[in-house]
């Protein structure tokens, strides 16, 4: 369940808490995220159950957040509806994205947020971050440009980082949006859907081998997936070419 749009922000990204372990800091990301009027919060399979009083007692005059907040067992279902998703981490990855500051993300977002798609941005539990696996869903990640002697951010300050921006961004002038040539940008489901479709032929085909390089493989290749920025039209495309090339086998 999500709240509605607040007037004076208008459309607004989806915050998505992956695996949080601390109800204590739910509802403090949750006030930060009020604080700069951001409403829309997802949780992903939160360790401690839901609801969390502890997450009601941080959250203090930010509770209806936590009420409005959809809550999902997995990150694909999570945000299987969304059409650009940015994962933050504070470690270098050997995953291949476009890297953006939180400045840069958030007049990205709110550009694509005026154009009518849905954006997602996702943050890590608070002792380990988001796992491979989680990044490799996202279209871009943003990085904290933080003291590199003490960089550990808690989940309530990089939440609420992301919400600032989006805030400052949303009372700037808005940036050229991107023109999609008469077809949407693919959902996240879409494109889930697209790699879930190579990844079974592909394995049917005997590619992923030898098996001990095989979930790494899979990995690179969704990472390959979300990371091209695809159309509707593209999908449908890579999918008639499989189905195609396999017509005959």
């Amino acid at each position: 369940m999500s709240t509605p749009e607040t007037p004076e922000m208008g459309p607004q990204p989806e915050i998505v808490l992956v695996r949080p372990q601390m109800g204590e800091n739910i509802g403090a990301a949750a006030r930060a995220m009020l604080n700069f009027g951001l409403e829309r919060m997802r949780v992903i399979a939160p360790r401690d159950g839901w609801p969390n009083p502890s997450a009601v007692a941080l959250a203090s005059g930010a509770g209806r957040v936590l009420d409005g907040a959809g809550v999902f067992d997995t990150l694909a279902d999570g945000i299987g509806d969304c059409d650009y998703i940015y994962a933050t981490t504070a470690r270098s990855r050997d995953l291949a994205k476009p890297i953006l500051s939180p400045e840069q993300a958030m007049a990205e977002a709110r550009a694509m947020r005026l154009a009518g798609k849905k954006v997602a941005v996702l943050f890590g539990p608070e002792r380990t971050g988001l796992e491979n696996d989680e990044v490799a869903r996202a279209n871009a990640l943003i990085s904290v440009p933080v003291n590199p002697e003490f960089a550990s951010l808690n989940l309530a300050q990089c939440v609420l980082l992301t919400a600032y921006e989006y805030r400052r961004a949303s009372f700037e002038v808005t940036p050229e949006l991107m023109e999609w040539a008469g077809s949407d940008r693919a959902s996240a489901i879409e494109v889930e859907k697209l790699a879930e479709h190579y990844e079974a032929r592909l394995d049917e085909a005997g590619y992923f081998f030898p098996e001990t390089k095989a979930e790494t493989m899979k990995m690179t290749q969704r990472n390959m997936w979300s990371r091209l920025g695809l159309s509707r039209l593209d999908v449908q495309m890579f999918h008639g070419i499989l189905r195609q090339l396999l017509r005959d086998r």
